[in-house]
């Protein structure tokens, strides 16, 4: 059975920086992809990042910004751990919410949360000004 922890949210003030990290168990995922969302009361959960990576491949992973966090958010894994990660800096009030941490083993920048099969439980993100 896969599981997704996140960890890492909670409270920062506008500007300052938190770090998400999501751990898989219960399988390795030697080529796949992984995101992270966020939902806020009301909206609709969106995507914020994506990454992708092929075990086939001598390419680095492939991500996927959404306009609202490129150049502030980066997403990375590290394989050894079956660990993504989110930094996030230079954070703003908008990017309180719930960050839900997904995977798919399949590769591609996928945007459309219907596509992953796995899904963390979600820690809060909360930006103060």
């Amino acid at each position: 059975q896969v599981q997704l922890v996140e960890s890492g949210g909670g409270s920062a003030q506008a500007g300052g920086s938190l770090r998400l990290s999501c751990a898989a168990s219960g399988r390795t995922f030697s080529s796949g992809a992984a995101a992270w969302f966020r939902q806020t009361p009301g909206k609709e959960r969106e995507v914020v990042a994506v990454i992708s990576w092929s075990a086939s491949s001598w390419s680095a992973s492939n991500t996927f910004y959404a306009d609202p966090v490129q150049d502030r958010f980066t997403i990375s894994r590290d394989g050894a751990k079956n660990t993504v990660y989110l930094q996030m800096n230079s954070l703003k009030p908008e990017d309180t919410g719930v960050y839900y941490c997904a995977a798919r083993t399949g590769v591609g920048l996928i945007v459309s949360s219907e596509l992953y099969e796995y899904w963390g439980q979600g820690t809060q993100v909360t930006v103060s000004s």
